[in-house]
C-alpha cells in the first residue's frame, strides 16, 4: 500500500470521476485506475463502482474512506513536524461573481493568509452557471454567488447565506439624481446605463425592472468591480446589491453613492456554495476560508445594523 493510492481514492471521491481526478492529479487515467485496482486487490475490497457513465466510490469504499483520510492527514502532520513546509501549501480556488469583494472577500482572505501563510489562493471572476459547474466538477473549492428570493438551489450543491441586501442604483456622488430619495425606472431610462452581461443576476434583475424598455444608451460589463469603476468615472449608472457598494473604497472616498429603487422590495442574497458530498472533509485551508467568510459576514451585518 502506498500513500498516493489513498490520495487517488480521495481525489476520485472529491471530483466525482476517474477522468476529473486524473486531470487534477496530472496523471493519466489508466495509471490512476491501475493504482486503484492494485489497492483493491491488496485490501480485497472493491473501492470504486465502475460503470460506463464513469467511476464512483463504492459502498465499501465509503466505509473505509474516513480511515484513508485520517492516514493522509497524519502523514501531512508528520511532514510539517519534520519541517516540510511544502506539506502546508495548498491551492484554494474560489469562483466569485465579484459581489462584496472588498467588504467581505478581501478581509476573509487576509485572515486566511495570516492563519495559513503557505496557502496559494486563486480567485476567479465567473458567471454563476460557471461557478456552479466548477463546484460540481471539483475544479473549484468554494463559490460566491448572488441569488434572488424564489431561485431554486442547484442539485448536489449546498449553500450558506452570507449577506442579505437590496438592489440599489449606483451613481456618482455628484450626480443630480442624488437629490432624490428614490429613483424610478423612468429616471434610469433617461441616463446612460451600465448593465451586467447576461449570466449575472443583476442582468436578470435589470430586465425585471425595465421590462421590454431597456435604456437606449447602455454599456455592459462583467462583475460589480468594473461596474463601480465606470460609475465613478461618470460613464453611467448601474444596479448592484447594496452590500457590493456600502463600505467599498470608492463609496468611502465619496466617489459613488446609492439610492433605493422606487417601488422595489426585492431581496438579494450573497450565498457561499460548496459541493454536497459524502466524501472526505474539505481541506483545512478551505474550511478556514469558509469560517473566515462567515465571521466577516456576521461583522459586516452587525456594523450595518448598528
Amino acid at each position: 500500500m502506498r500513500i498516493e493510492q489513498l490520495e487517488y481514492i480521495a481525489a476520485v471521491t472529491q471530483h466525482g470521476s476517474l477522468r476529473r481526478a486524473s486531470e487534477r492529479l496530472h496523471i493519466s487515467q489508466p495509471a490512476l485506475s491501475e493504482a486503484v485496482s492494485k489497492l483493491e486487490r491488496e485490501l480485497g475490497v472493491m473501492l470504486l463502482d465502475r460503470r460506463r457513465s464513469g467511476a464512483r466510490i463504492s459502498r465499501e469504499g465509503r466505509e473505509l474512506l474516513q480511515h484513508m483520510v485520517e492516514v493522509l492527514e497524519a502523514v501531512d502532520r508528520l511532514k510539517v513536524a519534520a519541517g516540510d513546509r511544502g506539506a502546508e501549501a495548498r491551492q484554494v480556488r474560489v469562483g466569485t461573481v465579484n459581489a462584496a469583494t472588498t467588504t467581505l472577500l478581501v478581509p476573509a482572505v487576509t485572515q486566511l493568509q495570516a492563519l495559513h501563510p503557505e496557502t496559494n489562493l486563486e480567485l476567479l471572476t465567473m458567471q454563476q452557471a460557471e461557478i456552479e459547474q466548477g463546484l460540481l466538477e471539483g475544479s473549484l473549492d468554494l463559490g460566491l454567488v448572488n441569488v434572488l428570493g424564489g431561485d431554486d438551489p442547484p442539485v448536489d450543491l449546498v449553500g450558506t447565506d452570507l449577506l442579505h441586501g437590496r438592489p440599489v442604483v449606483v451613481l456618482p456622488a455628484d450626480h443630480p439624481l442624488t437629490a432624490q430619495q428614490l429613483i424610478t425606472a423612468e429616471d434610469l431610462r433617461a441616463e446612460r446605463f451600465i448593465a451586467m452581461r447576461a449570466g449575472y443576476l443583476m442582468h436578470r434583475f435589470a430586465h425585471r425592472i425595465f421590462g421590454a424598455q431597456m435604456p437606449t444608451t447602455c454599456h455592459s460589463t462583467d462583475g460589480a468591480e468594473m461596474g463601480k469603476t465606470l460609475v465613478a468615472e461618470g460613464l453611467g449608472l448601474t444596479l448592484l446589491p447594496d452590500y457590493s457598494v456600502i463600505g467599498d473604497p470608492l463609496e468611502r472616498a465619496g466617489l459613488i453613492t446609492t439610492r433605493p429603487i422606487a417601488g422595489d422590495q426585492t431581496v438579494v442574497t450573497l450565498v457561499l456554495r460548496q459541493r454536497a458530498s459524502a466524501g472526505p472533509p474539505a481541506p483545512l485551508q478551505v474550511r478556514a476560508l469558509r469560517t473566515a467568510l462567515l465571521a466577516r459576514a456576521r461583522e459586516y451585518a452587525g456594523s450595518r445594523a448598528s
